[in-house]
């Protein structure tokens, strides 16, 4: 006689964080949104507000300087994270160190960016504090990858 089946676990119950299920709900949430854009920007706006300092200030002058450099980029969330999208993909995404409990921020860049240099090269940069040759290296960074 065969012996009986164990039943299935959930395969996410240990394979991710309640922090990683939480962005994953917040990806179906905005997978429903409607698609406006004034909408999108005011719910980027609001994961900012709803951060921590120092992620906040950080978000915030991220958020004045993508907009600035690249205007043809859409402010959205993505994951829950403030993310800049063009023609609907996702170019960049800032991502708070309180996000995941990271000890440091990061602007990440998608395939999307074109950000390429030769056959390697960084796609995510660290923030700890932003300066002001931070922000301009991003700057370029932000431009290079719209262009």
């Amino acid at each position: 006689m065969p012996a009986a089946k164990k039943p299935a676990r959930k395969a996410s119950a240990k394979v991710f964080t309640a922090e990683e299920k939480a962005a994953m709900k917040e990806l179906v949430r905005e997978r429903k949104a409607s698609g406006d854009k004034a909408q999108a920007e005011a719910d980027c706006l609001a994961k900012i507000a709803e951060m921590a300092a120092p992620d906040r200030d950080i978000a915030e002058r991220l958020h004045k300087l993508i907009t600035a450099t690249a205007p043809q980029l859409a402010p959205k969330t993505w994951y829950g994270m403030p993310a800049y999208a063009k023609d609907g993909h996702v170019v960049c995404f800032f991502q708070s160190a309180g996000k995941f409990k990271a000890r440091y921020a990061t602007l990440g860049f998608t395939d999307k960016a074109n950000i390429d240099d030769g056959d390697l090269w960084p796609t995510y940069y660290g923030i700890k504090t932003l300066t002001a040759a931070g922000e301009a290296r991003l700057a370029k960074l932000v431009a290079k990858a719209v262009s």
